[in-house]
This record gives structure tokens, sequence and C-alpha cells, in this order.
């Protein structure tokens, strides 16, 4: 028999919404997906408040809710969580795109003046207008496609105001549009011009001068560092931990992108909530990252668009079982992508994910890599009511489809919107 998820309970004497005619992946509960066929789901003001088979809703509930709302047959999951992103920048990198299509190495691209820093110069040359104008359609079209969370890094500034600037940003778009943003302070992703040949005073900067700031002005959650042989040295990252823990910050790592600079061990040891990319990654860093509850986050948008061969090393992480996550990692460099859904299907074709692992890489075990599992990522009693109503009839369809968007609704603390909503909010901004 089909368990009940662990949200269900006798249904309550009113809630404002009750959506039925739907399959539910609950993402809860220890059968796949955490199935519920011909679900339903009730809604009190901005949370979840009732999760069952339709079968178990007494005789009376039409009168128990305010409204009832028919999911068409639908399927309803969790909204999604995209949880590693650097969506706030100006400018693009088409023509760094075409240079690799010739021969040149990212890694190249970078040490003659190209790659991050060739984006830290336009994002300081933008006002905070021109950097809201140029994110808001990018977060749009993650928001038509189910995201209702969404994790937004700096690092495009390299110095105090730009970085502050580009949180302030990511801050304004959550506010403007229906998402939950949470902000990364990422001042340790590359070396600025003005500090070129001292990485060690640029460090000591962030950590005693921005640092400081980002948490005084409550402008970051987290504070990253981009840990590998073009960046920061598994020491200079520690140090960056150091003052972010002196904070009371918490603190990711993008690490073993390019190489295995020990940079998850690392951050395991500093109780990191997650580490990012992880092609390189050793035992020894899985076995770390598994006793400290560290999520993998894996990023398939960024390994194809460098045509990284090497992939997370998937049987090592699922034998320790480190809950893996899956993003976008939209960034202008790297992986140009603001498709949560494509990021699933190439997480299953290009790393080997199951469907069911890329659906909760993008719902719970997301959630988890932003500290936020016990508010959204599954449908659960007491969440947040964040979720998605497909045109599906089996989760599977979500990372199978390439390039077809089959939301048809959107819900966000409660409030339901549909795709052409939100564009038209973006259009008459």
């Amino acid at each position: 028999m089909e368990k009940e998820p662990s949200s269900n309970r006798e249904f309550p004497d009113k809630v404002d919404r009750l959506y039925v005619n739907a399959d539910l992946a609950t993402m809860s509960g220890d059968h796949p997906y955490g199935m519920l066929k011909d679900g339903a789901l009730g809604i009190s003001g901005t949370k979840i408040e009732w999760v069952g088979h339709r079968g178990s809703l007494p005789g009376d509930f039409r009168s128990r809710a305010g409204e009832v709302f028919d999911a068409g047959g639908g399927l309803i999951t969790p909204g999604l969580v995209d949880c590693h992103t650097h969506l706030v920048y100006a400018g693009n990198r088409a023509r760094e795109f075409e240079m690799r299509l010739q021969g040149i190495s990212y890694e190249e691209i970078a040490r003659q003046g190209g790659g991050i820093l060739s984006t830290v110069r336009a994002t300081r040359a933008a006002d905070e207008e021109r950097l809201y104008r140029e994110s808001a359609p990018r977060l749009v079209s993650m928001l038509c496609e189910g995201v209702t969370t969404i994790e937004i890094k700096s690092g495009y500034g390299l110095d105090l105001d730009t970085e502050a600037r580009m949180l302030r940003v990511a801050l304004r778009l959550g506010s403007e549009y229906p998402i939950s943003v949470v902000p990364t302070f990422l001042g340790a992703h590359a070396l600025p011009p003005e500090f070129e040949g001292r990485p060690d005073k640029y460090i000591d900067f962030v950590c005693e001068k921005v640092i400081p700031h980002m948490a005084r002005e409550g402008l970051a959650r987290f504070v990253d560092v981009f840990c590998d042989r073009i960046a920061f040295s598994r020491e200079q990252a520690e140090h960056v931990f150091e003052a972010a823990k002196g904070q009371g910050l918490s603190v990711k790592i993008h690490a073993e992108q390019l190489s295995d600079q020990g940079g998850a061990q690392l951050a395991a040891t500093y109780g990191a909530l997650s580490a990012d990319h992880l092609e390189y990654l050793s035992e020894a860093g899985v076995e770390a990252m598994a006793k400290s509850g560290t999520v993998a986050v894996l990023l398939p948008g960024a390994a194809y668009f460098l045509k990284e061969k090497k992939v997370p090393p998937l049987d090592l992480l699922r034998s320790f079982r480190v809950p893996m996550a899956v993003s976008t990692d939209c960034n202008p460099g790297s992986s140009p992508a603001v498709s949560i859904l494509l990021m699933m299907n190439m997480a299953c074709t290009l790393f080997g994910l199951t469907t069911e692992e890329a659906l909760k890489g993008v719902t719970i075990n997301a959630a988890r890599a932003l500290g936020r599992e016990g508010q959204v990522g599954s449908l659960e009693r007491g969440k947040d009511a964040d979720f998605v109503i497909w045109d599906v009839r089996e989760p599977a369809e979500l990372a199978y489809n390439i390039g077809l968007n089959r939301c048809r609704y959107i819900i966000r603390h409660g409030s339901l919107a549909r795709p052409q909503d939100l564009l038209e909010l973006l259009h008459a901004q």
C-alpha cells in the first residue's frame, strides 16, 4: 500500500484553497518521487495545510474550502529551487564563446584578461538600474519554468561598492517578483586588476573590509569562494571562511571544477552547506562531505559549455549518501543558462543522474543546499505554499523534454500566477 506523506493529518476545519484532480510528487516519504496518485493539497495563507489522497477528503470538504481549484489532471511538484546562480551582471561574453570554439581554452582566456575580469569591467560600469534591467529577464525566464526560490551570488564587482550594488539588485528582484532570493557574497571569485600579483592582500581586503560590511548591512546570507588553480588557494579560502564565521555567515565553495585542490574537504570542516561543481572531487572529499552533511551541487551547464569531459563521481556520492542538487550556474562565461529544466536533462544525460535524482536535485536537495529544507523543497504541512502545476502525467517528463516548458501555474506563498502573467509583469516595468 502506498504510504501517506508525513504531512498528512485529519482534514482541517478550514483552508483557503484546495487543489484537487492532480498527482502530487511530494518529494517526501520513502517511495519514488513521494508520489500521491489522485492527490489533494490544501493551503491557508502562505502555508501548506494538508496533503493527502483525494479519496481521504471528508464528504463536506467543499464547505471547508474557501476555493476548490481543479488542477486539470496535471502534476504538482514543489516549487523548483535554483541553488547556484550568478544572475546579476552586466554585458555578455559571446565573443569569448567564439574564441573557445576556435580552440582557445577557458584558462587561457582568463589569463589574457578575459573571463571573469571582462564581466567585472562591465558590471563596475553599470549602475543599479542597468543591472536590474539586464538581470530581470533572466529571472523571469527561470520563474516561468517553476523556480520559486533562487540563490544569487555577487562576484563581478570585486570591490566593496559594486559587490554591494549587485546584492542590492538581487534583493530588489526578490521584492519585485514572486520569488524568494537567497543572497551570497562571492568576493573571492577572481583577483581584481588593482590587486594584480597580490592575492593575499586582496583576500585580506575581502576579509577585513567587505565581509563585515555585507554582514552589517544584511546583504548576504552566505559567503562563497572559488578555490581552484586559476582562482584562490586552499589557504586563502580558509582565511575567507574564518572571516565569514566571525561575522555569523555560513559558507559555500566552488571546488574541484578544474583540479583537485581539496576545497570540498576544507569546506566540509567549516560546515559548508554545499560544495559546488566537483568534477575532480576525490573520495576523501566525498567522505568529508558525507560526515558534515554538505550537499554536492552539480552544474552540468558549465561542464557542457566548457566541454569538460570529466564528470562528478556519482557512484562515490551515492555510496556515501551525499545529497546531490542540480542548478543552472547561470553566469555569462561558463553557463549562460536560465533553464532549470534543461539542467535536469543534462544532469541525466551528461552526468548519469536518474530522473528522480534530477527532480530531487532541484527541489528538496537544492533546498538543503540553501538551508531552507524546513521551508521549501517538498510538499508537506507547515512548509511554504510554493509549488508548480505541470501539464504532464509523469515526473520523468520534466527531465525528458528539451525546450518544452509544460509549466501551467506557479504558486508562490499561496499566490497563483501563470507564466504569461510573469512575462506581462516584466514588460510592464
